[in-house]
């Protein structure tokens, strides 16, 4: 049975992203909007009310996105045309997720989607029953496919289709687990001080690109690398970028490792290029709520944004990348 969440745990957590939006905003730190993207809208709105707040994104080659509401517990799916559908409801702790580390209220983060369908999402609740990767099949119900440790914070997740590999950031315990993609025990694949937390939440978007891991650190401001090995080990971790304050998910643009930044705090995407430098191309005035995640599908770009700190509008915008 599904039961109304309250916000009141939003508060919270929004204090701590404030402090982090207040230095992303701090002089000189912001650059002019700007190209390649362009023709942005608002494709769908959200309803705070309901614990509505878009954490992730998962897309099919139709344009059908699944989406992870963080607080409602759900995964919905946003059809091209705007309409929202919830697909899944995961159950309520028992305590109602009081433990759940850092926020405070159970999080539905990171999905991704297989060839077949298949979701793969990551739920943190602070309970060892509840707490780990779970998967929903086509027509099927919810089923948790491995545990994570309850005092983790599982948030990006990312699929090596090559390997048939599960990739997870630990925000809490700045740890990349791996996982096959059937289940299991996970294995802390890495635990590099680069991924730790200076305070709130350290790993936190994560994709395989080209071979290796790429992961941000949200509190580091930072976009790390971190090569897969030819034994499937971890190599030496590599920052890639740094000063992308309030930085979540992102997603590579298909232009070698040019890649676009949800920066959380300052409510703005952030075009990072392959030697670091950045521009702004979307900010508060295109309609960004404080961006959680990205995906693209050929040249249009998806942006998921939470309302976290503004607590309005939590929507879903497209705009199109130019080539």
């Amino acid at each position: 049975m599904f039961k109304k969440l309250s916000t009141s745990a939003v508060p919270a957590a929004a204090v701590v992203v404030a402090a982090v939006a207040a230095t992303a905003l701090a002089p000189g730190s912001a650059a002019a909007v700007s190209a390649p993207l362009d023709d942005a809208r608002i494709a769908a709105h959200f309803d705070l009310a309901e614990g509505q707040t878009p954490e992730n994104i998962a897309l099919t080659p139709r344009g059908t996105a699944y989406v992870t509401f963080a607080q409602a517990r759900q995964i919905a799916e946003v059809s091209p045309g705007g309409a929202t559908r919830i697909v899944a409801t995961l159950p309520e702790p028992a305590d109602g997720g009081v433990h759940t580390p850092v926020l405070g209220f159970p999080l539905t983060s990171g999905i991704v989607r297989d060839h077949d369908g298949t979701l793969y999402f990551l739920y943190a609740t602070g309970t060892p029953g509840l707490t780990g990767v779970w998967r929903l099949r086509v027509g099927g119900e919810p089923q948790r496919i491995a545990a994570l440790p309850a005092d983790g914070l599982p948030n990006g997740l990312a699929l090596d289709p090559r390997t048939r590999t599960l990739y997870v950031a630990d925000s809490a315990l700045g740890t990349v687990w791996s996982l096959p993609i059937a289940g299991g025990t996970p294995t802390a694949w890495s635990t590099a001080p680069e991924l730790a937390s200076t305070g709130f939440l350290g790993a936190n978007g994560l994709k395989v690109h080209k071979g290796a891991v790429w992961v941000t650190n949200l509190d580091r401001g930072t976009v790390l690398r971190i090569p897969i090995r030819h034994d499937g080990r971890a190599g030496a971790v590599r920052t890639k970028a740094t000063g992308l304050t309030g930085i979540d998910d992102f997603a590579f643009t298909g232009r070698g490792d040019q890649l676009l930044a949800a920066l959380d705090g300052p409510s703005e995407v952030a075009l990072v290029q392959p030697d670091g430098s950045r521009s702004t191309v979307l900010d508060s005035a295109d309609g960004l709520q404080n961006p959680t995640s990205i995906a693209l599908r050929g040249h249009t770009v998806y942006v998921l944004s939470a309302g976290w700190i503004t607590a309005k509008d939590p929507n879903l915008i497209l705009a199109h990348l130019d080539d």
